[in-house]
């Protein structure tokens, strides 16, 4: 299960979690991930009704399962300040790990990558490479050697 991680944003101005899944679902089309924008943003929506996606530490990990995915997908977004976002901390949002999920692997392979990313948000040296870095290939990496291991 490699390279799951599609693209790393930077500096993205969205103020609140609506603006940022309105992003998301708009890059996940520019990016492959689907061809219905409007399917993964529904599902974006749907997720964050049943319960916020704002982690701890300044990070959110929203997740969309559809049918309109293609393939498993991460995209992450650092943005260029505090983002509005229901949080388990109360804290605003710096940066999102986007998962994107086909229906049918909804229960597989998604609960796997979540879980993944959900141990390396546990871990001050992750959190602050992501947070810090403005290269696109070390948080790539990163990710991706959570993720195998």
């Amino acid at each position: 299960m490699s390279k799951l991680v599609k693209k790393v944003f930077f500096d993205n101005s969205a103020k609140n979690t609506a603006e940022a899944i309105e992003f998301l679902s708009a890059q996940a089309v520019e990016l492959g991930i689907t061809d219905d924008k409007d399917a993964v943003l529904a599902a974006f929506q749907e997720r964050e009704e049943q319960g916020p996606t704002g982690m701890t530490g300044g990070f959110a990990l929203p997740h969309a399962k559809s049918t309109a995915v293609k393939d498993v997908s991460i995209v992450v977004v650092k943005f260029t300040d505090e983002v509005e976002w229901k949080s388990m901390d109360n804290h605003a949002v710096r940066a999102a790990i986007a998962i994107f999920v086909p229906d049918d692997e909804a229960t597989t392979t998604h609960l796997r990558v979540l879980a993944k990313i959900a141990a390396l948000l546990m871990q001050p040296t992750f959190c602050d490479l992501v947070l810090g870095s403005d290269d696109e290939a070390e948080i790539i990496a990163a990710i991706e050697e959570g993720i195998e291991e």
